[in-house]
């Protein structure tokens, strides 16, 4: 009963925080980091250190920290969580360390306790896929400093800490499992000189395994050998480590040593965020920027030879070839706005676009302004269920003026449609691969309260909003084509074999996938391999790059197709730049093969899994942009033209 009342609580506190999310925003004081207020502490404050899951790049199943027999508080209390840190598998649980501010402890004894076969068999199953314990104090992760090799080089910092390793013991070819049962907290802070307070800057660890000793029986005031504060006595390696065996005891100790820094409150995720490679991300946008130049040359020829032409009414045609250039595309003016097979569809696709783009547009901007950073957990991931919903009035109206304009009258029908496909099929996916996770008893499931929480947003928020904008969208008058359309239709003539439908769509998609392909394997590695991304200044970069590749490849590929009399251009258009969501799922198969280490096939599903929907999204947005510009392009060069 206590179970379920806690549940329903949980799923309560996130639907409040799911529709207020957006006010909070406008409603937070302006520090550093939006939401998100200082503390002071003064000497000998308690410091409450919170534990979250515990990750496996191995496996990237999510569990909660006591799902392993550790150390367990009197009682274990969770943390009010947002609907993105549940998504993303985050469970805040309270835990028994007693840190007290700028009071160090050594060698102080958490518990003891004498493993079963069973705790055994889980924290070594933990240890072989490579587990790390993650913990939160004040708001800060705990890291893993590891200094390199070479002088000068920044420290690298790894989130969390193992949960033990393997090894042998000298002369034995059986590999053995250790844990890390002592923990050495350095916990850093910038002092106040006129108060005297501090504020957390730093949470560190340094993990040793060490089979503690004792004499005589165990008991609370039992003094160990092996890490004893009187004789100052402190563990610094792991030469004789503890074995996870069953029936075996495990005695679990931490130091806590605080440091002054110079780092201020203000500047203490600067080093988490550090990125040393910031000439790689300036190549790729280089790299993008040429493909840029390349095709706007491309567009701008096709512009002078077509458009400049047009306006003087073809009064000076050089050559003969020019003027069958310049015909060919004029040929086809009487079919090129005739609706196109399964336009509801199209309708829908473009809505559901154009809904993508203004979500990543809004959700980059606040990002880029600092409101969306690792320090505010599941923020991220908030912001981009909160926005999908509300941009459901502009997928109405883009969806019912295309439809209006194709001459159809049911606009409620492609309004349910442009509310329910896409995000319909990325729920059923969701909802299997949830299903793969709850199988695998991880944290990582969303439980029924988050689910029905996202179903009441979907029908409750998102569908009205969709049918607002369609109502409004239906009740604008029809845009009007430039040109009339035959009634009958005008045969099209045998192409060339690099005009083949399948081959310029595929061709179309290379060079806005190249656009991106070096960010995305930045993003790939902070999704993949559980590492911070902040460097959304970069990625707004090239997302405006990506935007205007997919334009301009459009238009000069619709170009050549409407100069070859193939006046089909409203489908080829949409799946000439959504090609690029092929060529990302390609990568995204390549990146699996050749940078993660995932061996379990439920790890290897849900990855393929959470990477087509990623695809799926990708094909609308970038389809939706090559649809409008070569709308936009078709309808100018068909306006400017006087036709005989």
């Amino acid at each position: 009963m206590e179970y379920r009342s806690r549940s329903i609580h949980k799923s309560t506190s996130i639907m409040i925080s799911a529709i207020l999310f957006l006010f909070l925003i406008h409603t937070s004081h302006c520090f550093y980091l939006p939401g998100v207020a200082p503390e002071d502490f003064q000497k000998g404050d308690p410091l409450k250190v919170k534990v979250n899951k515990l990750t496996s790049i191995k496996t990237q199943l999510p569990y909660s920290y006591y799902s392993l027999p550790f150390c367990p508080p009197k009682k274990i209390v969770d943390s009010a969580e947002n609907l993105g840190e549940v998504l993303r598998g985050d469970r805040i649980e309270n835990s028994p360390y007693v840190f007290k501010m700028r009071e160090p402890q050594m060698c102080s004894v958490l518990c003891r306790i004498t493993l079963d076969a069973k705790a055994a068999k889980q924290f070594q199953e933990k240890i072989d896929d490579e587990y790390r314990v993650n913990m939160i104090l004040d708001n800060l992760p705990l890291v893993v400093p590891i200094r390199r090799l070479d002088q000068g080089s920044p420290t690298v910092y790894q989130l969390g800490y193992h949960v033990g390793l393997k090894g042998q013991y000298t002369g034995s070819k059986e590999e053995r499992f250790f844990i890390h049962n002592h923990l050495a907290f350095t916990v850093k802070y910038h002092r106040d000189p006129q108060t005297d307070s501090a504020r957390i800057v730093g949470f560190e660890v340094k993990p040793y395994s060490i089979k503690h000793e004792y004499e005589g029986k165990w008991s609370e005031n039992t003094r160990l050998t092996t890490c004893d504060p009187h004789t100052k006595h402190t563990v610094v390696n792991s030469n004789t480590p503890q074995e996870v065996e069953a029936n075996k005891e495990i005695i679990f100790t931490y130091d806590v040593e605080y440091q002054e820094s110079d780092v201020k409150w203000a500047s203490r995720w600067d080093a988490y965020l550090l990125m040393s490679d910031d000439q790689i991300h300036w190549f790729s946008i280089v790299n993008s920027l040429m493909i840029v130049l390349f095709l706007s040359g491309m567009v701008a020829m096709i512009m002078l030879r077509t458009l400049y032409r047009d306006i003087s009414k073809y009064n000076e045609l050089e050559t003969q070839e020019e003027a069958q250039e310049e015909t060919g595309w004029k040929l086809v003016h009487g079919d090129v706005f005739r609706p196109p097979s399964n336009s509801d569809l199209l309708c829908v696709y473009v809505g559901t676009g154009i809904q993508f783009l203004g979500m990543v547009l809004v959700t980059m901007i606040f990002a880029v302004f600092g409101f969306l950073s690792p320090s505010n957990r599941g923020g991220l991931m908030t912001a981009m269920l909160l926005l999908w919903v509300f941009m459901g009035i502009f997928a109405g109206y883009a969806s019912s003026r295309l439809y209006k304009m194709f001459k159809g009258t049911e606009w409620k029908k492609i309004s349910l449609t442009t509310a329910c496909l896409f995000p319909g099929i990325v729920f059923a996916i969701f909802f299997v691969l949830n299903a793969l996770i709850w199988g695998q008893k991880s944290s990582g499931a969303v439980p029924f309260g988050t689910m029905f929480a996202l179903v009441v947003m979907w029908f409750g928020i998102s569908v009205p909003l969709v049918f607002v904008g369609g109502y409004i969208g239906f009740k604008k008058p029809a845009i009007e084509d430039p040109v009339k359309t035959n009634k009958i239709p005008r045969q099209i003539p045998e192409q060339a074999w690099y005009m083949n439908p399948i081959f310029s769509i595929l061709i179309g998609g290379i060079l806005p996938f190249g656009a991106v392909f070096i960010e995305l394997f930045f993003i790939l590695t902070s999704i993949w391999l559980n590492q911070f991304y902040y460097i959304f200044g970069f990625l707004f970069l090239v997302f405006i790059i990506l935007l205007i590749t997919c334009a301009e490849i459009t238009i000069v590929l619709c170009y050549f197709q409407l100069c070859s009399e193939d006046y089909l251009w409203w489908w080829r258009s949409y799946l000439t730049s959504g090609s690029s969501a092929l060529y990302l799922f390609l990568y995204a198969t390549f990146y699996f093969f050749t940078k993660l280490e995932i061996t379990k096939l439920v790890s290897g599903m849900l990855y393929f899994g959470y990477m087509l929907i990623a695809s799926y999204a990708f094909f609308v947005l970038t389809g939706t942009i090559g649809f409008y510009a070569c709308f936009w392009f078709t309808r100018l060069i068909y306006s400017s033209v006087k036709i005989d």
